[in-house]
C-alpha cells in the first residue's frame, strides 16, 4: 500500500474549490473486500491532476501501486489506464466520499473511499 513518503501537495489558490476537493489520500473496498488507496498528489486549476493508486489482492492481481495522472471533469475524476489494464474512476458523491469504479480484464469492482 501507499508508504508514509506519498507527498500531497496542495492546490494553489487558483485551483477551483470543486477540484481542490479531490487532494488528498483516499482509501475504501471495491466490492467490500478489495483494498484501495488512492493519493491525489497535485490538482492544476484546469483540472489536471497526478496521482499514486495503490491496491491489494484483487482476484488474479497482486498487490501494487502505480504512479499516473487523469482529470477531473465535472465530479468525476478519471485516470490514465495503468499499467496493469485497469481503468478507474471516482465521482464525488454529495456527502464527500469517492464512489470508486476499477474496470480491468472485463471484470467491474465498485465502491466507496473516504479521505484520510
Amino acid at each position: 500500500m501507499l508508504d508514509q513518503t506519498v507527498a500531497i501537495t496542495p492546490p494553489g489558490k487558483s485551483v477551483p474549490a470543486r477540484y481542490a476537493a479531490f487532494s488528498g489520500i483516499w482509501a475504501g473496498r471495491l466490492d467490500g473486500t478489495f483494498e484501495g488507496k488512492l493519493a491525489v498528489l497535485t490538482v492544476s486549476p484546469g483540472g489536471q491532476v497526478t496521482v499514486s493508486y495503490a491496491w491489494g489482492d484483487m482476484a488474479d492481481n497482486k498487490p501494487g501501486i502505480a504512479d499516473g495522472a487523469g482529470r477531473i471533469v465535472g465530479n468525476t475524476l478519471k485516470l490514465g489506464r495503468l499499467p496493469n489494464g485497469a481503468d478507474i474512476t471516482f465521482t464525488r458523491q454529495p456527502d464527500g466520499t469517492l464512489a470508486g469504479t476499477y474496470t480491468l480484464a472485463g471484470q467491474t469492482y465498485r465502491g466507496q473511499f473516504a479521505k484520510q
